[in-house]
């Protein structure tokens, strides 16, 4: 299992809080895909829907490690005050940074981000930065502090899966000893395994699981992709080619 900031997490799967039908099954999600990190943003569910400590106390329940984020800020003020909050809050010095840049993508704000994030790490935080897949802004990121990147896959809440595949591999291959999680965009469990299998240490999804019709069943169906995604990166696959190659050898083949 991967390493985050010196924790070793128990999967690779993490989900995130939001959107659930009910929080019997957010748990009941939970329990079946084994998660091994539950997002929880301070700004969403702090909200009377979610009844304030009931909720906490449903989420400490699900004894998994807490990632607080800091969703739905635009500015790197905002989301600094927010992740001060948040660490008061929960007693962590984890926070999964947002700073939104463009309304209808969500987008991550570059300049914001970066911002921000130096501020944070100096502060003590240990930043999971939700950021795109450029590969100058993730070297600024690591500079300033980060330990972990987190670029999206595709916009949040569309499903659309690994929109630039050339820039998530170049991402990887640029930052080989770095844990790198796609966070944002993912639809299917299918893509969630192809992102195992470009060697990405983790994958975080929400919407794809809480909108689902069955979302306990959903979250199962991605943990056994992220298992089977990350087995087959490890066996090293077979290098695809152009032209077709017999998998029954030629030799001792009668002639007629």
């Amino acid at each position: 299992m991967p390493r985050l900031y010196d924790r070793e997490i128990k999967s690779r799967l993490m989900l995130g809080t939001a959107q659930y039908p009910s929080p019997a099954i957010l748990a009941e999600a939970f329990r079946r895909s084994g998660a091994g990190i539950a997002t929880v943003s301070l700004r969403r569910e702090a909200g009377a829907a979610r009844e304030g400590q009931a909720f906490w106390d449903l989420i400490r329940a699900l004894n998994v490690e807490l990632l607080p984020n800091t969703a739905g800020c635009h500015s790197a003020r905002e989301a600094v005050t927010t992740a001060q909050m948040a660490r008061e809050i929960f007693g962590t010095n984890w926070i999964k940074l947002e700073v939104i840049g463009h309304a209808d993508t969500l987008q991550p704000d570059p300049f914001g981000l970066l911002e921000a994030a130096r501020i944070l790490c100096a502060e003590g935080f240990e930043v999971f930065p939700y950021c795109t897949e450029d590969l100058v802004l993730c070297a600024r990121l690591i500079e300033a502090g980060c330990r972990v990147l987190m670029p999206w896959g595709a916009p949040i809440g569309t499903g659309l899966g690994l929109n630039n595949m050339y820039g998530l591999r170049a991402l990887r291959a640029h930052f080989p000893d770095v844990p790198l999680v796609i966070d944002a965009g993912l639809g299917l469990p299918s893509q969630a395994a192809r992102a195992m299998e470009l060697g990405y240490d983790a994958v975080l999804l929400n919407t794809a699981v809480a909108r689902a019709g069955d979302p306990a069943a959903m979250a199962e169906a991605f943990a056994r992709a992220v298992e089977a995604g990350r087995l087959a990166y490890e066996a090293d696959p077979m290098t695809p080619r152009d032209m077709a190659a017999p998998s029954t050898p030629i030799l001792g083949k009668a002639f007629l």
